[in-house]
């Protein structure tokens, strides 16, 4: 089935980790819907596109449910995706404020009023009116545009990586809401065979043919068939209100259609997962920080400029001034340890999910490998030759040649079969999405 895919995936995955863990950030994640972005940069440099805000769909979900249309419906209704979606808009919104400069001061100053003597009154006020502007000489809007412009990565990357996870678990999860779907249709079958042995042991034990402990075995293995089947109708219900908890929805669909399997991704490179790129971009912000701290903590003098009067004459004259503060006892020396401290922090966690990704990557791999074998062996043989060997118990029964235990062990057989091939194919639906997962950039 998917064996040669699984290996190129495998070998890939190999090449991959042997080649390092070193990533640039990327600009723009995709995962699910396009996000829309623009170059980073002050408001009166480059104008900043926002990101289109997500309205949630309502509204009930298709009755039939299929994976593409569950995909789609995930990502237009999940609270999830709202709140990772707000959080870039609140990042673009931070970019904006960023760029701006720090606002002027208007001062008024009014000297010599209701003094004594001469200077009684408002006969000799002077009166300043000036402006008051503080330079950037440090780099301070330079740096907070540039940790506002890392932050915003890192939250594209969590929104991206928040996509990721809602499509495995939407694909997981329809999988079981599949496999659940297959295990009620095995429990109608086996509950509608079990009431047909019961009928015809019925007819053998009132012919004299069988023994009436037959007719009570046989109505005892349909009670439990028909136990079984109400528990898969309960399970299936379960596995579709599940499916659209993941939607924000509480009415699940009526059914899903579609297979059980998808093709694994046909390459995956450790290096690019978006674990890794989360943790590259998180360092490139701890260092964005670093620099933010040092500009803080230089001089930025502020300049003025302003217009006095001279009541008493009458006259006008210009005044300028400079300001410098002194860094005396505050130098902004802990915030600039503890950002350096920071980025020491985003080192080992970039170091650590390089290693945890690539890990996870190999397993995954080996759990589609592991999986696909196990489904190709139900599929050729197991179940084929356990629906064979029912078939042919049946009939013998019907013709005396087979006892009821012989009846009952190959439908407990076939139903055993069948079952192990659901799960199987469970089990590789799930390796599948992981490895999906992991694939996602």
């Amino acid at each position: 089935m998917y064996r040669k895919s699984a290996a190129a995936v495998a070998a890939a995955m190999l090449v991959a980790g042997a080649a390092g863990a070193q990533v640039s950030t990327p600009a723009t994640p995709r995962v699910g819907s396009p996000v829309i972005s623009s170059p980073v940069g002050p408001p009166d440099e480059a104008p900043l596109t926002e990101t289109q805000t997500l309205v949630p769909r309502d509204g009930p979900l298709p009755a039939m449910l299929s994976l593409e249309q569950a995909l789609d419906e995930a990502e237009a209704r999940s609270p999830t995706i709202i709140a990772a979606q707000a959080r870039v808009e609140a990042a673009e919104a931070r970019i904006r404020q960023a760029g701006y400069r720090v606002n002027p001061d208007l001062s008024i100053e009014i000297e010599n009023f209701l003094g004594t003597g001469e200077l009684s009154g408002l006969r000799q006020t002077e009166a300043t009116v000036s402006l008051n502007q503080r330079l950037d000489l440090g780099g301070r809007r330079r740096a907070r545009i540039a940790v506002a412009g890392a932050t915003l990565a890192s939250e594209r990357l969590r929104l991206a990586i928040a996509r990721a996870d809602l499509a495995q678990s939407v694909r997981q999860q329809f999988a079981r809401a599949v496999s659940a779907r297959e295990r009620l249709r095995i429990a109608q079958e086996n509950e509608a065979n079990a009431r047909e042995v019961a009928r015809v042991a019925g007819v053998l034990v009132a012919e004299g043919r069988d023994p009436p402990l037959r007719a009570v075995r046989a109505r005892s293995a349909a009670a439990q068939a028909s136990a079984e089947l109400e528990a898969a109708r309960a399970e299936e219900v379960s596995a579709r209100g599940t499916l659209a908890s993941l939607f924000g929805v509480v009415e699940p669909p009526a059914g899903v259609v579609g297979e059980l399997l998808a093709p694994p991704p046909q390459s995956v490179d450790p290096r690019l997962s978006l674990e890794i790129r989360l943790a590259e971009a998180e360092r490139a912000r701890a260092e964005s920080e670093v620099t933010a701290q040092l500009a803080q903590g230089r001089l930025d003098p502020a300049v003025g400029l302003g217009v006095r009067h001279v009541r008493e004459t009458g006259d006008f004259a210009l005044v300028g001034g400079i300001s410098l503060p002194l860094q005396v006892f505050d130098r902004n020396q802990g915030n600039i340890a503890a950002a350096r401290a920071e980025v020491r922090s985003a080192e080992a966690t970039l170091a650590n999910a390089s290693a945890s990704v690539a890990a996870r990557a190999r397993n995954a791999a080996i759990a589609v490998e592991a999986a696909e074998a196990r489904v190709e062996a139900l599929e050729g043989a197991g179940v084929p030759e356990a629906a064979e060997a029912l078939r042919l118990a049946q009939l013998s029964y019907r013709e005396g040649r087979a006892s009821l235990l012989e009846l009952l062990d190959a439908q407990n057989a076939s139903r055993t079969a069948q079952l192990a091939l659901v799960d199987a194919r469970l089990s590789l639906a799930n390796a599948i999405a992981e490895l999906g997962r992991v694939a996602a950039q």
